[in-house]
């Protein structure tokens, strides 16, 4: 079974919902596909939060990408102005 991550995510006070977007539909999400995710869903949670689902083909593939993404969030972070405010992970254990 796939393995998936959901973060949670807040931008800046002041900041431009459509352009922080921008930045994580160019920059996060690409960078994410390139370590391996088969699938990324972003959601708006309210004016200024959002939630991504990612999708990974197995736990293996995610755990090495981390050090990646970790890099990918602090370069990122000073350009769409946003902070990560959570985060959970684990194996899919059903499906419709």
């Amino acid at each position: 079974m796939s393995y998936i991550t959901i973060t949670t995510w807040e931008i800046a006070d002041g900041e431009d919902y459509n352009i922080s977007l921008r930045a994580i539909e160019e920059k996060r999400l690409p960078a994410l596909k390139g370590f391996g995710a088969t699938r990324i869903t972003v959601v708006r949670t309210s004016p200024r939060t959002s939630a991504a689902i990612t999708e990974w083909p197995d736990k293996a593939t995610r755990d090495a990408a981390q050090l990646k993404i970790d890099e990918v969030r602090r370069s990122v972070h000073k350009e769409d102005r946003t902070r990560m405010t959570g985060e959970m992970m684990g194996q899919v254990v059903a499906e419709v």
